[in-house]
Order: C-alpha cells, then structure tokens, then sequence
C-alpha cells in the first residue's frame, strides 16, 4: 500500500444548539481540514490487529482510535485477514484537532478498498460515528458543515489555500470535561453559521476572520489564561483572526500575507514547540 495522509482539522465554527436526552451535545459547526498530517502505512497480516508508532505514548492496544476502527470493520464486515497499521505521528494529541480520529477515517477507508470497495462512504460514516463524533466529517474532509453529534456532514464550498499559523500549548484538554463543564443557557454569543457559510461562499478570509466563533472557548479559555495569551499574541502578529479548534487546546490564527505569517511562526515558535505554518486544503 502507499503512504496514506490523515489530516487535522480545525473548527471555523462550532457552535452548541442542544443536548439530547442521552447527554449527546447537539452541535452545529463548520470544519476545515489542514494540511498538517499522520502518516499511515497498512498491510494485510494473517490474523489480528498490530500497530506500531513512532511516539511512544501512543498506546497500540483497543485504547486507540485506529485499533478500534479497524477492529470494527473487521467484525462487520466478516473479514478473515488481519492488518498491520503503522503510524507517524504528526498531529499533536488532545489537541481539539482530531488526529486519532483522522487516522480511524483512513483505516475505514483503505480497509473499504482492500476488502468491499462496493461500500459507500454513507454506510462508513455510520461506522464511524461508533468509533467517535469526529470521524463521519474525517471520512469527507475538506470544508463542510457538521450538525447533530457530527454524523451530519454536509460539503460546503472549498476554503482552500488560507495561510493559517497553528499552535499547541504544552498541555491538552479533555473533550468530555469541556462538554461536562459547558452550560447551555450562559452562552450569551451563539456564531452566526449563516454569515460565515456566506463568507466561505465568496472566499472573504477577512469576514470569515472576524466572525468566527467557538462556545466552548468559554469554558478553556477562562481555565487557560495562556490561551487568551496567544490569541493576543496573534492579533498583535497581524492575524485577521483567532479561535481555538474543537473543546482546545489548540488555537490558530489566519494571515493574508505570507511574510507576516512567516515572522509570526518564528517568533511564536521560540515560546511554543508546537508551532505550525499551514494552510486549508
């Protein structure tokens, strides 16, 4: 098999409408992928599931996403194989970037085109929804809307080719803790997905940068003061906008000019290791 990319995303909107009877957030959000991205090699074995990877606190056992969806696909569909799954880590981890569940999306799919190529992507994103909310929209990619607990992913048109600088502070966030700590009625500002669908429409970075906007930034960004640190930082670099991707704690920042992105990386990268230049792809 060929090396095969999974790419992060980042929220250019996530916004929370309601919550389901089963605890489930009800969301409504717009995602964007990035080129920033694991590396995964896979190869038919005889029998199980073996995963190797390049950091070793990456456990290689059902804990990790890419095991469970391979163990997944294995069961439903009646495979007799087993697969070896190599991964290289590019992605920063509890990150609000969806790495694991990239990886989980292109195991789905490269196990798809191994085994039952006849299976459609609507019938791998109901697969996928059991592995985690994030990969239905990983199984698409690109920029598309995502409604319900993120198993409703609907393409919107391309925002490619943004220069965006991304960062990863030192420490990670817990999705669930975020959700548990979210309360619904103290949202006072809500993101106006119309106007920024519009935006992403007409290809205007600078009305989409000034609109965006992330409700769960309310419950990290007033734990993590560095976190309202480095947008600051990023406004005064010259960015059009700030948010933080997902439940945090990774927050990015888009520029219309290289050069100024190009001084801000540099700079932002002395205080934070995980500093990334990229752009939407």
């Amino acid at each position: 098999m060929p090396l095969l990319k999974a790419y992060a995303k980042i929220n250019l909107s996530l916004d929370v409408i309601g919550k389901r009877e089963d605890g489930y957030h009800l969301l409504k959000m717009i995602m964007q992928t990035i080129d920033l991205y694991d590396v995964l090699e896979m190869y038919k074995a005889k029998s199980g599931i073996h995963i190797t990877c390049n950091k070793n606190y990456i456990p290689c056992d059902n804990r990790n996403l890419v095991y469970r969806a391979a163990e997944l696909f294995i069961h439903k569909y009646n495979i007799k194989d087993g697969i070896n799954i190599n991964i290289v880590k590019n992605i920063p981890t509890a990150a609000g970037l969806a790495g694991g569940s990239a990886d989980a999306a292109v195991v789905l799919k490269t196990m798809r085109d191994m085994y039952v190529p006849e299976v459609y992507d609507s019938e791998l994103i109901k697969l996928g929804l059991n592995i985690g909310a994030d990969v239905p929209y990983c199984i698409i990619g690109g920029t598309a809307l995502c409604e319900g607990i993120g198993e409703i992913v609907t393409p919107l048109t391309p925002f490619k080719d943004h220069i965006l600088i991304l960062i990863k502070p030192s420490f990670g966030v817990s999705t669930k803790e975020v959700y548990k700590n979210l309360d619904i009625n103290k949202i006072m500002k809500h993101p106006d997905t119309n106007l920024l669908i519009d935006a992403i429409h007409e290809g205007n970075l600078e009305m989409l940068s000034r609109n965006m906007r992330n409700v769960l930034e309310n419950v990290t960004l007033k734990r993590h003061f560095m976190l309202r640190q480095i947008k600051g930082q990023l406004i005064r670099a010259g960015a059009l906008g700030t948010l933080m991707s997902g439940s945090g704690p990774s927050i990015f920042a888009f520029f219309d000019d290289m050069l100024e992105a190009q001084m801000c990386y540099d700079r932002m990268k002395i205080k934070y290791r995980e500093t990334f230049i990229t752009r939407t792809i």
